[in-house]
């Protein structure tokens, strides 16, 4: 019977948690990072499409390339951190669903565009890169999801001719709490919720 999680579990994954710009030297080790992503995986997406695809920038040298592609606010935050994710999305996931989604044959569903099935990918790459925060704040760790990169430079140097393009990147680990300022406003419920 699923029962609700107890105030101290809700603070770990939301009411306590920070995006954080700062990191401890706490290593995170393959076996941590397997470990995230068996969670990660449960999550629901389309038609169990998951077409999310996962580059744990892990060595020195991967950061240091990672780095190369960002804004100049997040160098820092990509070298400094143990690991940075970059979060991509498969526009041909359909090609793995007879695998995924055994039971009736779903490429159909979204092979008919190109258009859409980038915009699947994407939608659904973006909850598997949610899952991924809250999967590791539920683990311990701190996260730094960013924006702030240059697509097509992440996407030429890290997925190369893949086909698979850059969501987002986020850093993990254990944070530093350095450069952490009070937490920002939220949008009421009546500014951005109606129940019909």
């Amino acid at each position: 019977m699923v029962v609700a999680l107890d105030g101290a579990a809700l603070a770990q994954l939301f009411t306590d948690a920070r995006t954080h710009y700062g990191w401890d030297p706490t290593p995170v080790s393959e076996a941590d990072l397997r470990q995230l992503y068996d969670l990660v995986k449960m999550g629901p997406t389309s038609a169990n499409s998951s077409p999310a695809r996962f580059l744990f920038c892990h060595s020195a040298e991967a950061r240091e390339k990672l780095a190369a592609c960002v804004s100049a606010n997040n160098q820092h935050k990509v070298k400094a951190a143990p690991v940075t994710v970059i979060i991509g999305f498969d526009p041909k996931f359909y090609e793995r669903l007879p695998e995924l989604f055994p039971h009736v044959d779903a490429r159909p569903w979204f092979n008919w565009s190109a258009d859409f099935a980038r915009e699947t990918a994407f939608r659904n790459s973006s909850l598997q890169g949610a899952y991924l925060i809250m999967a590791a704040r539920a683990l311990g760790w701190d996260t730094g999801p960013m924006s702030g990169f240059d697509k097509k430079a992440v996407d030429a140097a890290f997925w190369g001719d893949t086909g698979v393009e850059t969501n987002f990147i986020c850093s993990l680990g254990k944070g530093s709490g350095e450069g952490l300022f009070p937490r920002l406003p939220r949008l009421a419920f009546e500014d951005a919720a109606q129940i019909l």
